[in-house]
């Protein structure tokens, strides 16, 4: 049972893909806040990791980094068997990871296309297939976070846009094979959040985009993770295969 105004049962085992930071970040410490033990995946930042797994031992739950490339299938099983070894099968992953690499398409290296669609497409391909594994004969949730880009596209996106159009489609996919399994499937699609990624966008776009979004603003990470913790929650029980944007507004459709 979940405690009063926790989303989930105490001790439910997540796994949070990309948490060192951002958005991955204020994921991981919002299940934990929420009843969560949390598994921290990361790939190079291993003291930032560890600064978010202090975060969530100090509000009471459990935190395991784990250091993997989501893009190398061998280390993404090893991430897997770690956690299964330490707590047992997760119960709940927010597929996370991604990488920027922009430039117009025209100009854009076969090395940019393959580093985005490895991390971004590849990484969340592999890891929610081990996450299914682990959840075929109980259930469980996966959220993958997507973008608007992969929606709508934008300019000088051409591989982080198809990146993320496909993890969309992708989720949709495996949310209906896994249905009969009890296991769901969402993906939420930030906009223009303010996170060490958007900052890399040139300021004249940051500003042509804020006029774009009918709050005024930019989001934070925070409303990013609580979209994805209630998609994630017995609160969203009767939803799957949806796309939940978190924008500010910004797509009419």
């Amino acid at each position: 049972m979940s405690a009063p105004g926790r989303l989930f049962a105490e001790g439910t085992r997540a796994l949070v893909t990309g948490a060192s930071r951002g958005i991955g970040a204020a994921i991981a410490i919002a299940l934990a806040e929420h009843g969560c033990d949390v598994a921290l995946n990361y790939r190079n930042s291993a003291g930032k990791a560890e600064e978010v797994a202090e975060r969530i031992r100090a509000l009471g739950r459990r935190a395991l980094p784990v250091r993997a490339d989501v893009s190398d299938e061998a280390q993404v099983a090893a991430m897997y068997k770690e956690i299964r070894g330490a707590w047992g099968n997760v119960e709940v992953a927010v597929l996370n990871s991604g990488v920027t690499a922009d430039g117009h398409m025209a100009a854009m290296s076969s090395a940019k296309w393959q580093e985005v669609i490895g991390t971004n497409l590849t990484g969340a391909f592999l890891t929610a297939r081990e996450a299914t594994k682990q959840m075929y004969a109980s259930g469980g949730a996966i959220v993958m976070i997507a973008s608007t880009s992969g929606i709508a596209g934008r300019v000088g996106q051409a591989n982080y846009a198809a990146s993320k159009g496909g993890v969309i489609s992708m989720a949709k996919t495996l949310a209906y094979e896994t249905a009969g399994r009890g296991i769901r499937v969402n993906v939420v699609a930030p906009g223009f959040i303010d996170t060490d990624m958007v900052k890399k966008v040139p300021p004249a776009q940051l500003k042509e985009a804020a006029r774009a979004i009918p709050l005024g603003r930019m989001g934070t990470a925070e409303e990013v993770a609580q979209a994805a913790v209630f998609l994630a929650s017995p609160a969203a029980s009767y939803i799957t295969a949806k796309v939940l944007t978190v924008d500010g507004g910004m797509l009419y459709s």
